[in-house]
């Protein structure tokens, strides 16, 4: 092939993503993103609202009812790497297709379930690992191929898929299951799943445009170097994730008993938690018209910070109005705060590693509400106050804003000295 033509097929295909990129097609593709987020996140969900059906079936406690929601929490760190490396090899439409028929094939199984043990395992292994982590992290990453202008606010819109979810199958699930018990609700969970997840999945199967700037290389924000190796990046963009998870599962995790503990009922601490999630919709679709103007690692550390103060106010505050207030105020600033990784992460590594980064950035947060609600409970029940657990929280997450703070801060010394330079 002559110089001449293959410069004009890289000319036409600067054109094709110019077409393609912040198009018509990018918006539609992101609706579609966003109602298959919408329902395949029924998975994180569910099972809050059949504990206790369950608890009844089975007999068991309390504690054995809430482990299959333990167990998909850190069934879904390790599946959301993987189903990221999927995304990375075959398309987005591969871990979509894998995640939905896992997803369904999950709820039939529980359908069918004798013990709390199989339960537990079903919801680790089909629904958690296999099922649910294929409708969050693989699905903002793929976003962020069709938008340039707009990225964060794309990715915060599809991140939001999430919490509509919670906004609107626990509902539906809690009247069904009043109707035709948890196992029929199952069953009809993994129906509906089926049926729209699939047949949306397919609409996803155009490539992505070529981008059309050469991305930066690991370990750059905005074209300046920071001067780090990307496991270092990496690592360090982790354990931030970790620290403002195991922060936010307090009052995400908890709020419902705490309520039950100052004698408000555990009505109250639920409307407080469809509060706060309604809220992180809001919080998640405004941050990303933040971060198209200042940034990644900006926005991370504002909604970091703002999050630290948020919880803080539980401390002195805890009457009834004040604890509403509250809640509302939290999901206002936390919900920006993980798709944040996923633009820090497009803003440094190479587009064809954004799968895998992404998701293991994401997964680290999983973790970190796995691990964060575990430690709450266990401060709870050798203090008998959630004071420490909400000052345990306020500790890690200080660890994400020293990260990010020191991150930001290592940038503009290396802009300065190459200015000066």
């Amino acid at each position: 092939m002559s110089l001449s033509a293959t410069n004009d097929k890289a000319a036409q295909n600067r054109f094709a993503a110019a077409d393609a990129i912040d198009s018509s097609y990018a918006w539609l593709r992101l609706a579609i993103n966003v109602a298959i987020g919408t329902v395949g996140g029924v998975g994180m969900w569910s099972i809050v609202v059949a504990m206790p059906a369950i608890q009844a079936e089975f007999g068991s406690d309390r504690g054995s009812a809430s482990l299959p929601f333990t167990l998909l929490m850190l069934g879904l760190a390790p599946g959301t790497v993987l189903m990221g490396k999927l995304a990375d090899r075959f398309g987005v439409v591969v871990p979509l297709m894998l995640g939905c028929v896992m997803l369904a094939t999950g709820y039939f199984l529980s359908a069918l379930a004798t013990s709390m043990t199989m339960l537990m395992l079903i919801f680790g292994l089909f629904i958690g690992m296999l099922g649910t982590s294929a409708f969050f992290a693989p699905l903002m990453t793929d976003i962020s191929f069709w938008f340039q202008k707009r990225r964060g606010l794309a990715i915060g819109l599809c991140a939001s898929g999430n919490y509509f979810a919670g906004a609107i199958w626990p509902p539906a699930i809690e009247h069904f299951i009043a109707l035709y018990g948890w196992r029929a609700t199952h069953l009809g969970i993994g129906a509906i799943c089926l049926c729209i997840i699939l047949p949306l999945a397919l609409l996803l199967r155009r490539k992505p445009p070529p981008q059309p700037m050469l991305q930066t290389a690991a370990g750059s924000v905005g074209g300046h170097s920071l001067n780090l190796s990307p496991r270092m990046l990496q690592t360090l963009l982790v354990v931030a994730g970790l620290g403002c998870c195991v922060a936010m599962s307090m009052p995400q995790v908890h709020i419902v008993a705490y309520c039950v503990d100052l004698g408000y009922g555990p009505a109250r601490g639920a409307e407080m938690l469809a509060l706060m999630l309604a809220c992180g919709i809001i919080s998640r679709s405004a941050s990303g018209w933040i971060l198209d103007r200042i940034g990644g690692l900006s926005t991370l550390l504002l909604g970091a910070a703002l999050q630290g103060m948020a919880l803080a106010l539980y401390l002195p505050f805890d009457g009834l109005v004040s604890l509403y207030v509250i809640s509302a105020i939290f999901g206002l600033v936390q919900g920006g705060i993980v798709p944040s990784y996923a633009f820090i992460i497009r803003e440094m590594f190479p587009p064809a590693q954004a799968g895998f980064r992404v998701s293991l950035a994401i997964s680290a947060t999983l973790v970190g509400m796995a691990f964060g609600g575990w430690m709450s409970g266990a401060i709870f029940d050798l203090t008998g106050s959630y004071r420490v657990a909400l000052l345990n929280g306020i500790a890690w997450n200080l660890v994400n804003v020293g990260i990010v703070t020191w991150l930001l801060m290592r940038g503009r010394r290396l802009r300065l000295a190459a200015a000066i330079a």
